[in-house]
């Protein structure tokens, strides 16, 4: 037989004869090259989610945060939580509110002494870390911000609506009237922004600029000299951070929905054409909201567009990408469940975007609270010269006997009209726990031109591949 290697990621070109390569709810993994392994891939099952606690009012999620003293906040809806880990679920004490209506991320950060949230609207609220006390920010001098981070003891936030950003005073949450400054290099107005590396990348609607603390008298920043990035952001939410590089759904003066990671005053493109394919017929790209995690080694950006009901999650270790979903109880496919993740107690802490329940991830657990985690892999065309061929067996190259949560079982589906529609799948065990023998095949599959198939179970068995048996026909 022969082998059907997979050594890519989700691939569904533009025209799907192209290829048609479907990769939902599992990240790859090369094999170390010289060592004689049996495949150059593996497809390993995305986290579960272990639910460990729920905020009360059950709203959505818009931010998480573990401030420098080790204490965790929150913001569900318009309550300011402080989140209590030493019980089992966690609990929760409201600190305070914020603005009513709104359900987009929040920015939270602290400088040690006091953590600031801003959510977009012209006002903002501090937190006390030694004492809790949650306060408005009273200074009249504060503009209000989208984003906001932290760099060389300074508050540094995006100003809603307008090309400027404001810097607080040193190692506080007051302000200089006259610490508010314009983005400089291109006329748009500034989108968000983040640090990395102590640079601070000012993210614009069609242009980027990086700056860079110098210690001014009169103002502590200046810009980073002969950098410019001529690529923009209309999706401030989409705006990540993770090691030296920042990541964000573009847009500039030549076109938008490519997502590129910025590193060494360069932006680099980290999506594909069949990805941007697709983003291309979203209706609204603005509302995407992004946020980064590490799993096993990987380091992942996860790209939600509420919109459009969709979530990709590109892996940044590899260089390729994946769907993230959950299922319904009707079986339909939504947007992964979480909405912001913070890295807590050396967990990946993720909120739900529909109600107050915040999960681990958890590549232990083999569901979304409970409910079924559909994977998905569709395999490469399979053709021979516009020959028919005859496909005798298919032999899934999969994990088996394994304990599980959920269905035990496989099913194979395929496509004769070239990856446009599937029939109806047929199903297979996996094997009970310890039967590591089984071997999980489809016999007597029947005659195509073109072929793909697809595997699709709801458990956490790791994929290799597949082996094939097929014989050309006459014609």
């Amino acid at each position: 037989m022969a082998r059907i290697a997979l050594t890519g990621g989700a691939y569904q070109a533009r025209s799907i004869i192209a290829s048609a390569q479907r990769q939902l709810n599992l990240y790859a993994e090369p094999m170390p090259e010289g060592q004689g392994e049996p495949a150059p891939m593996a497809y390993y099952p995305m986290p579960g989610h272990r639910r460990l606690g729920t905020a009360p009012g059950g709203r959505g999620w818009r931010g998480l945060y573990q401030a420098g003293n080790g204490a965790v906040y929150g913001v569900s809806g318009p309550t300011v939580w402080l989140i209590n880990r030493g019980t089992a679920p966690w609990t929760f004490t409201s600190l305070g509110t914020i603005t009513a209506g709104l359900t987009t991320p929040v920015g939270m950060v602290d400088n040690g002494v006091e953590m600031i949230i801003v959510d977009g609207s012209p006002n903002g609220w501090t937190v006390t870390l030694a004492t809790n006390a949650f306060a408005v920010i009273a200074d009249t001098d504060f503009a209000g911000g989208v984003t906001v981070d932290y760099l060389d003891t300074f508050f540094v936030s995006s100003i809603p609506g307008t090309a400027q950003f404001q810097v607080s005073d040193s190692l506080a949450a007051t302000y200089d009237p006259l610490w508010i400054v314009k983005k400089a290099g291109f006329s748009d107005r500034l989108t968000g922004l983040r640090v990395a590396k102590r640079e601070l990348w000012l993210i614009g609607e069609q242009t980027t600029e990086i700056w860079f603390v110098k210690g001014g008298a009169d103002f502590p920043l200046e810009t980073m000299p002969g950098v410019f990035v001529d690529h923009g952001c209309l999706a401030p939410y989409s705006i990540a951070q993770i090691d030296d590089a920042v990541i964000w759904l573009s847009h500039d003066r030549f076109g938008r929905g490519v997502v590129l990671m910025g590193r060494s005053y360069k932006a680099q493109r980290i999506s594909t054409f069949a990805i941007e394919a697709e983003i291309a017929t979203y209706a609204n790209t603005n509302d995407a909201i992004g946020y980064t995690f590490g799993i096993a080694g990987h380091e992942f950006y996860q790209l939600t567009f509420p919109s459009a009901d969709k979530t990709w999650v590109f892996d940044l270790t590899t260089g390729l990408a994946l769907e993230a979903s959950w299922i319904d109880g009707d079986g339909l496919e939504h947007r992964h469940r979480g909405q912001v993740a913070r890295l807590i107690d050396d967990e990946v802490v993720v909120g739900d975007w529909e109600n107050g329940n915040i999960y681990a991830l958890d590549l232990a657990t083999a569901t979304d609270n409970g409910a079924p985690i559909k994977r998905v892999r569709s395999f490469p065309h399979m053709v021979a010269d516009g020959k028919r061929m005859m496909y005798r067996q298919f032999l899934a190259d999969m994990q088996v006997a394994i304990p599980a949560v959920g269905d035990t079982e496989v099913w194979l589906g395929w496509s004769d009209d070239r990856g446009v529609s599937f029939g109806n799948p047929v199903l297979q065990s996996l094997g009970l726990t310890g039967e590591y023998r089984t071997s999980v095949q489809f016999q007597r599959l029947g005659m195509a031109r073109d072929r793909v198939f697809r595997l699709t179970w709801n458990s956490n068995h790791a994929l290799q591949g597949a082996f094939v048996e097929a014989q050309a026909a006459a014609s």
